[in-house]
């Protein structure tokens, strides 16, 4: 049997072309798989903290920290919403950065290790990035993590002592220890099979051309050595 296709995805909840990156993928790894021959694929997400200077509650919009963290003007920075929600909404996704609450992730990537260790890391991983960028939810703090970790079919008590332990963080930091060694400085970034580097909000297509190119190299027969 050929093994499946390995993805790992490098990403943080609070990252608009991650969500639109990660929508990408699933149209095109869908589209794919209405192939006669569908490619196996397993995708696993990985921490990236984007700001993790960021405070819990951040004071302003989210064009008020674009401005201050990138050194732009507020029009400018109006623009860049402007344009990743036009980006957003042909992958389908409705962005409401009138109502986002920009927060520290830090926690919400502890969560998602809690969740993968339940098998539950991909309901979690959409369930974040929709309450933070279409539903203005706050995904920094521990009572709403726990909401939201209930609703991605997890234990709401099991997930308050993961969260509080803290034990999780170091799965965050190996995660970030890995992109440096790959040299991923920005996100998203999707490794493929370990050997194959993508990086950015990628059109779905171009993730459905990728697998399929992928798993043909996994149906080549192995050298027959004589």
């Amino acid at each position: 049997m050929t093994d499946a296709i390995r993805i790992d995805v490098w990403s943080d909840i609070a990252c608009p072309w991650c969500y639109i990156g990660k929508r990408n993928l699933e149209n095109g790894l869908a589209e794919a798989s209405r192939d006669d021959d569908a490619p196996a694929v397993e995708v696993t997400f990985h921490s990236f903290e984007l700001a993790p200077d960021t405070p819990v509650d951040f004071e302003g919009g989210e064009a008020e920290y674009l401005a201050t963290h990138k050194g732009i003007s507020r029009d400018q920075a109006e623009q860049m919403l402007e344009r990743v929600t036009g980006v957003a909404a042909e992958a389908g996704l409705q962005y409401r950065f009138d109502i986002l609450k920009h927060t520290n992730t830090v926690k919400a990537h502890e969560l998602l290790h809690f969740a993968k260790e339940h098998g539950r890391q991909h309901e979690m991983a959409e369930r974040l990035m929709a309450a933070y960028f279409t539903e203005g939810r706050h995904v920094g703090r521990e009572d709403d993590l726990v909401a939201l970790a209930t609703d991605a079919g997890l234990d709401g008590e099991a997930a308050r002592e993961a969260l509080r332990s803290g034990r999780y963080l170091e799965a965050v930091r190996a995660d970030q220890a890995q992109a440096s060694a790959y040299g991923i400085n920005g996100v998203p970034f999707f490794v493929i099979d370990g050997k194959y580097g993508v990086s950015g909000a990628q059109p779905a297509s171009a993730f459905a051309q990728i697998v399929r190119q992928v798993w043909a190299e996994h149906r080549e027969p192995a050298g027959v050595e004589g």
